[in-house]
């Protein structure tokens, strides 16, 4: 979803921020030279709090490596209590989760099939202490202590023509929420399609389709025990969700 789809395609509830749901405030970032094919940064979001040094702060590290079709990438992130304050690295108003920690890590690699395919795959790990909602779903029933996420994601772009390509992608989703209410294991099935068709430089029409399906359900991780996509209007009430959207852009 951070290359060519777009925030409908992303994870569930965007929970490793790979839609960038939340941008670091009071942040110094460091992006290497290319090395032959290697770039690498890292950033530090200072908490601004006096005496409150490490109170929603903010450090991540990614690095990658492009040679020929291939490209391999990763990066871990953490944030101490997000959201917990409105001047620290990450504001009360553009948290995902608010808890008292939040870490992601993960990686991807992209490998390009002649000219036209390119085969993505991608694993992020997201792990939340002491989470009490999400700014997609509005606060949980019940505090988790713990709060996992492991998103598997294969997805796939075929360039048509210059001004033509298709996508698909899948995305298998293992939670697990652990409160004093109970032990929860949700998953999330989703499927997304994408077609878009450039009418010049500037301008161009897209259609895509997302599907979610939640399974494994449990009352005492509501309301993660809905279907959600990012960009759907509201929760579905069931534990499916379907989001279509045709849609003429312009840059300027």
């Amino acid at each position: 979803n951070g290359n060519w789809a777009g925030y409908l395609m992303s994870h569930p509830l965007d929970n490793d921020n790979t839609d960038n749901s939340f941008r670091l405030n009071n942040t110094v970032k460091y992006a290497s030279n290319n090395y032959g094919g290697f770039t690498f940064g890292g950033l530090y979001g200072f908490s601004n709090q006096a005496g409150g040094f490490a109170n929603n702060r903010a450090y991540s590290l990614g690095a990658q490596y492009a040679a020929g079709p291939l490209t391999v990438a990763a990066a871990y992130m953490q944030i101490n209590n997000p959201g917990g304050t409105t001047v620290g690295s990450l504001a009360t108003n553009d948290t995902n989760f608010v808890a008292s920690r939040e870490r992601v890590w993960g990686g991807g690699v992209n490998y390009t099939i002649g000219s036209a395919a390119t085969l993505g795959l991608v694993y992020s790990h997201t792990d939340l202490n002491n989470a009490t909602g999400s700014v997609y779903v509005g606060n949980f029933a019940n505090t988790a202590s713990s709060l996992k996420f492991d998103n598997v994601e294969a997805n796939f772009k075929y360039q048509f023509a210059k001004n033509l390509f298709a996508g698909a992608m899948y995305t298998y989703t293992m939670g697990h929420f652990n409160s004093t209410a109970g032990d929860s294991k949700p998953k999330w099935n989703q499927f997304g399609l994408m077609v878009d068709y450039n009418l010049s430089t500037r301008t161009d029409v897209y259609v895509q389709g997302m599907y979610q399906h939640v399974s494994n359900v449990s009352a005492s991780a509501a309301p993660l025990n809905g279907a959600f996509i990012p960009g759907a209007d509201a929760p579905s009430s069931t534990q499916n969700q379907f989001v279509s959207r045709v849609a003429l852009r312009h840059a300027f």
